[in-house]
């Protein structure tokens, strides 16, 4: 397998760091943070560089918050130049994963994504009889410092690369620490609690770490297990067979794999079942004719779009950004069979046009 060696002076680059700038600040450039950092962008910049050229470069500390969307999920940003650097490096290391990843892995990838998750689960659910959906516990979470370095090690045989890499793991290995559920794995002792583990779930490099992790599960399951009707998005993974008992045999040995990677299945979520009864998948439940919105989505959007719809008849949000966010939910249901369902949902939640405010008085 080839190593490269000579990659953090192209990090460093000041061409680089500006590209890795614009990307960062796509879609909130109405932020503080970015508007602070866009003020003086060239001086930041080449702070920037001058910090990584010398490796005096230490990532800042988190902002931490919770969301709640039906299971609650510890959230941590970045400083906004942290986000640059991260832009930055994986700009330059991307691509020597990339093309290590299998064709069935879509998430946070160019050309893939969650309908094209969506179209390949409903290929596979038309051809075969039974489905083994995997769910992992507290993937991000759960995620091992130690293994993920040596995975990355094994590509990026660059120090100085490594060492930002380090910058970045070291950052955030404690942001979990309240959040993790301590799995014991056979062989550990007492110290194994004190393992560094957890990617900030916000990260672009966590995403793209994530894959790089579970890409040695991809493997498996292609090389080793020899199962071709295979889905992963994220950490939500489906393996398809005409016989169940050969899903059930498959699922002992992958439970068996992600030992090595201090990684455990969802005992409830993962299982075994006929692919007629339909898949929840992505937020939808995927047949072999057609698919579904999940329940708890439409409920989702629907409580949205009451709130946004109070706020513009208040004058606290304008018609422009109501449609786009609208617009946007539109073209995500419209994958699915949800005409009849839209129609509904908008008959039953009219947007009233605001009355005028009146003209001044002369």
């Amino acid at each position: 397998m080839k190593k490269y060696t000579d990659l953090y002076w192209r990090i460093c680059e000041f061409e680089n760091l500006q590209r890795a700038w614009r990307a960062a600040r796509r879609g909130k450039r109405d932020k503080q943070q970015v508007v602070e950092f866009e003020f003086e962008a060239e001086s930041q910049l080449i702070r920037l560089r001058d910090e990584l050229v010398s490796k005096t470069y230490q990532p800042g500390a988190y902002t931490n918050f919770h969301l709640e969307d039906r299971k609650r999920r510890l959230i941590s940003a970045a400083p906004f130049r942290d986000r640059v650097v991260h832009h930055a490096l994986c700009q330059m290391i991307e691509w020597l994963f990339e093309r290590q990843f299998i064709f069935d892995s879509y998430a946070n990838r160019i050309g893939k994504g969650t309908h094209r998750a969506l179209d390949r689960a409903q290929k596979y659910c038309r051809r075969y009889r039974y489905v083994f959906q995997g769910d992992l516990v507290q993937f991000f979470p759960s995620i091992d410092h130690a293994i993920l370095r040596g995975i990355l090690a094994r590509i990026v045989a660059d120090e100085e690369t490594l060492w930002l890499i380090d910058q970045i793991l070291a950052s955030g290995a404690h942001i979990h620490t309240d959040e993790y559920r301590m799995q014991w794995f056979s062989g550990d002792d007492l110290f194994a609690i004190h393992r560094p583990r957890g990617l900030p779930i916000g990260n672009l490099t966590s995403q793209f770490w994530g894959n790089v992790y579970l890409n040695a599960l991809d493997q498996f399951v292609k090389r080793e297990l020899k199962c071709q009707a295979y889905v992963r998005y994220v950490d939500d993974f489906l393996l398809f067979a005409d016989d169940k008992r050969v899903l059930w045999e498959l699922k002992e040995r992958v439970a068996d794999f992600l030992q090595s990677l201090r990684l455990v299945m969802h005992p409830r979520k993962s299982v075994v079942y006929p692919a007629q009864t339909g898949i929840p998948f992505l937020g939808w439940r995927v047949f072999r004719t057609h698919r579904r919105l999940k329940r708890e989505n439409v409920r989702d959007f629907s409580r949205r779009f009451r709130r946004q719809i109070f706020s513009y008849e208040r004058g606290e949000f304008s018609l422009a950004d109501l449609n786009a966010s609208t617009q946007s939910w539109i073209a995500h249901a419209a994958h699915g069979d949800t005409y009849r369902l839209r129609a509904r949902l908008f008959r039953a939640m009219p947007i009233k046009p605001r009355d005028p405010e009146p003209a001044p008085a002369l």
